[in-house]
């Protein structure tokens, strides 16, 4: 006689119901998530890297050619190894002059006694100046010819460097206009800084720690949280630098817009060039779409690697002061 299964204990189908249900309402919940993180990241992810083996200029459709656009990119192309040097030299450099620069402006700041919103003003404005204006603004400053910044220089005998003019100058130059533009790392400290507990402060003094003491063993940890969001945002921020070296390679060049002007960007020498003005240039310049995607990969290779790192190594920063 053939066994019959009995019947699912009825207690049993209402769990499972129970559980669909809540799986399928997590789901519901996610899904504005989901939509956005597929429309707008993970299909543009993998088309950039199809693209990367085709060869396509946006009119026809693209055709397969293997790795000869990474073959290209990384030893025929001429721009790809200067926008590389510089861009990693802008992650390294004006990154870190930024974090430091806008922690101590944070510091200066919480021990004002006096006017401290007036300077909490002075340091956040420029931050909210445009980008673009911004940058002439620092141009027409550091013109090695008629700038005051160079005038009040040579007037006090030291010397005078060509900033936008100099490939030696125009990263510190451009370095210079982002520490003028830190009122958003002064803001972000300044709060973290004043939510460091006092009475740990008063505790040290007790001891008889000196001021690096108190800020190295009581502040630092306390606050590198906060530092490592600053260095990650940074270096996002840096890998996408593409508006003040191009507007500033330009205006020192004498070249503001006008249509039908053909312009090389990296002025001078390719020392202001960076990944993201290559990719605007071979992809939406010279439409060669596949060679583009290839450096955005690239780009977007490095962001991954230094925020991996950071975050790998955010212990070590944080008990750096303990």
């Amino acid at each position: 006689m053939p066994r019959t299964h009995a019947p699912a204990d009825p207690p049993a189908r209402a769990l499972k119901a129970r559980h669909r249900r809540s799986r399928l309402r997590t789901v519901a919940f996610m899904s504005p998530w989901l939509i956005g993180f597929s429309v707008f990241f993970a299909y543009p992810l993998l088309s950039t890297v199809y693209f990367s083996f085709t060869s396509y200029d946006g009119f026809r459709p693209p055709v397969f050619n293997g790795l000869a656009n990474w073959s290209y990119v990384f030893t025929d192309y001429p721009l790809f190894w200067p926008a590389m040097r510089n861009t990693l030299w802008l992650v390294l450099v004006m990154v870190s002059c930024r974090v430091v620069f806008g922690l101590g402006v944070g510091l200066l700041i919480t021990r004002i006694r006096t006017g401290a919103g007036i300077f909490r003003t002075l340091f956040y404005l420029p931050y909210l100046a445009p980008p673009v204006a911004a940058t002439l603004a620092f141009v027409f400053l550091l013109n090695p010819g008629t700038g005051p910044v160079n005038t009040v220089l040579e007037s006090l005998g030291l010397p005078a460097p060509g900033w936008f003019t100099d490939a030696d100058w125009s990263k510190p130059a451009l370095t210079a206009l982002a520490l003028w533009g830190v009122g958003d790392l002064m803001v972000i400290f300044m709060a973290a800084l004043l939510d460091v507990p006092r009475e740990q402060y008063e505790a040290a003094e007790l001891d008889g720690a000196g001021g690096w003491a108190r800020f190295r063993h009581i502040t630092l940890p306390n606050i590198s949280p906060i530092i490592l969001f600053a260095v990650v945002t940074g270096v996002i921020q840096a890998m996408q630098y593409y508006t003040q070296p191009l507007v500033a390679g330009k205006a020192a060049a004498g070249v503001i817009g006008g249509s039908g002007q053909q312009f090389e960007p990296g002025y001078p020498d390719k020392s202001t060039l960076t990944l993201p003005q290559v990719v605007y240039n071979v992809g939406f310049q010279r439409f060669d779409y596949g060679t583009a995607c290839v450096v955005a990969l690239v780009l977007f290779a490095l962001s991954m690697a230094f925020t991996a790192l950071l975050m790998r190594r955010r212990g070590g920063l944080i008990g750096a002061g303990t």
